[in-house]
């Protein structure tokens, strides 16, 4: 037998009604559905390590002990630490590069304010304890699941 054009358009259009009269527009929007998981909103920390008037920079063992007795206590559930080598420009206009950490947090979005209270703790901690000008912080609504 020998379709024409013609033909394969109607029988390919057809099989596609056929396809979607029973029901496959609810698997590909399933299939499509990216939204997995909870609300969470996750935290990222952004934390230098250079020190005014020439002083040794935050060590990666000060940064641990800072992570275990600060950051961990408030957040025990879990995060994620990076190592990094960031830039920024210091009070006196130079470009500064140093050794940076981000420490990322996830918390359920229903005690974002709660958490954030722990997150504002952790900041001045730092920026106190090693004398830093801030410690960056940007926040993200997504979804999570574990």
């Amino acid at each position: 037998m020998h379709w024409t054009s013609d033909t394969r358009g109607k029988v390919g259009g057809g099989v596609l009604l056929a396809l979607l009269g029973a029901g496959i527009p609810a698997l590909v929007g399933a299939a499509l559905d990216t939204h997995v998981g909870e609300p969470y909103q996750e935290t990222r920390l952004y934390f230098g390590s250079e020190r005014p008037g020439g002083r040794e920079p935050v060590g990666e063992g000060e940064f641990t002990r800072f992570l275990d007795r600060e950051i961990t206590p408030a957040f025990p559930e879990g995060l994620t630490v990076h190592h990094g080598h960031g830039q920024r420009r210091g009070q006196d206009g130079r470009i500064v590069h140093e050794t940076s950490y981000e420490v990322v947090l996830l918390y359920p979005e229903k005690e974002a304010q709660e958490r954030g209270a722990r997150v504002e703790r952790i900041r001045r901690a730092y920026e106190h304890r090693f004398l830093q000008d801030s410690v960056g912080r940007s926040d993200d609504k997504v979804n999570a699941a574990f």
